[in-house]
């Protein structure tokens, strides 16, 4: 982490902070810690609509440290967040009305659940932020709360050899005040993980921004198979093109809202299955506007369902149906069967237009 992001609030003299979702200082611990605002602002809720489309998706972070929601004591209690603005921002628009401790903790820009994940929204992190904002002299408990989702990166054992306890928060922030008033205890609603329609959906603007290489090449490639420009080059553009791109932009769309009912455990073989339905229907369909061969609309479908399974295959990073050794696993037995998917579709796609297949 570079100079310019170390918190402001460690300072041994403080001016207020620029940010706008700050709104002053508090003391702790003899030291001034900055107060956020529990109320999201036009920016903090444009700022997420754009970074569902991947702009300044690199750079949507806050700076790791101590902040204030209300006016926190030092019995008030202590929540643990990640450095990804938008995780941060769902915890504090959640605190309106209480008075609690912010720990950010390093996680790279990463939400709370991929962190754990990948180890940067862990144990040591915890520990060394802190230290590093002398926790211990701001608060006279030793209890964290610490997001159900961060649980496969903190371990409370470890944590409580250090001097403090870790409490398991709900899964969703907005719960947080319910829970937090019926000290600790968790409904099953609390601790149930959601991954309803509109949650699957969020994500699907990520991957479309992801996929226009695959949209560019599938354009040139249906330029390619639609050649020469001769009278009917239109008919022969559409026969291609359709079954193609839908291939990029079916699965973007339509597997994150059919998830649920697709068949098989794996997103690689469930894309698969969608690519099928899709690359096969509308092979036969667009057929009909250039009389394109059976050959060809064989090779269509198959360059359709390497692409419907490699783009449904990222879908596991960002999905509850599935685990990160699993989606390791799955990339290693899938990759091979999409590539040669992919190689023999554009070489029977190819031979349909030199040789009368």
């Amino acid at each position: 982490m570079s100079q310019a992001m170390t918190p402001v609030a460690f300072s041994a003299e403080v001016r207020r902070p620029s940010a706008p979702w700050i709104t002053g200082t508090v003391r702790g611990g003899g030291r001034t810690v900055p107060r956020v605002s529990t109320r999201l602002s036009r920016s903090d809720r444009w700022g997420a609509v754009k970074v569902r489309w991947k702009i300044g998706r690199d750079r949507y972070s806050v700076p790791p440290g101590l902040y204030a929601a209300g006016s926190p004591t030092a019995d008030s209690p202590v929540l643990v967040s990640a450095s990804y603005k938008l995780s941060f921002d769902l915890l504090r628009g959640s605190l309106d009305g209480l008075d609690a401790w912010i720990l950010v903790l390093d996680t790279r820009g990463i939400n709370v659940w991929c962190a754990a994940g990948k180890g940067t929204f862990g144990t040591a992190e915890l520990l060394r932020r802190m230290e590093t904002v002398r926790l211990d002299q701001v608060v006279s408990h030793r209890g964290l709360v610490v997001p159900q989702l961060g649980a496969s990166g903190v371990s409370a054992p470890d944590v409580k050899k250090a001097g403090w306890t870790v409490r398991y928060g709900p899964v969703r922030a907005e719960d947080i005040p319910a829970w937090l008033a019926a000290s600790g205890k968790k409904t099953d609603e609390m601790r149930t993980v959601r991954f309803r329609l509109a949650d699957r959906m969020a994500v699907a603007p990520v991957e479309l921004v992801q996929g226009w290489p695959f949209v560019l090449a599938v354009t040139a490639g249906s330029v390619a198979l639609a050649l020469p420009f001769s009278p009917g080059f239109g008919g022969r553009l559409l026969a291609a093109l359709i079954p193609l791109l839908g291939g990029v932009l079916v699965p973007v769309f339509a597997f994150p809202a059919l998830l649920p009912w697709l068949p098989f455990r794996a997103f690689a073989l469930k894309g698969a299955v969608l690519g099928l339905v899709w690359g096969a229907g509308s092979s036969v369909a667009a057929a009909a506007l250039a009389g394109a061969s059976a050959a060809r609309g064989a090779g269509l479908t198959l360059v359709v369902i390497a692409l419907s399974s490699f783009i449904t295959m990222n879908f596991t990073g960002a999905s509850t149906f599935t685990c990160q050794t699993g989606a390791a696993l799955e990339v290693r037995r899938g990759i091979m069967p999409m590539a040669a998917s992919l190689v023999v579709g554009v070489g029977l796609s190819a031979a349909s237009r030199l040789l009368p297949l």
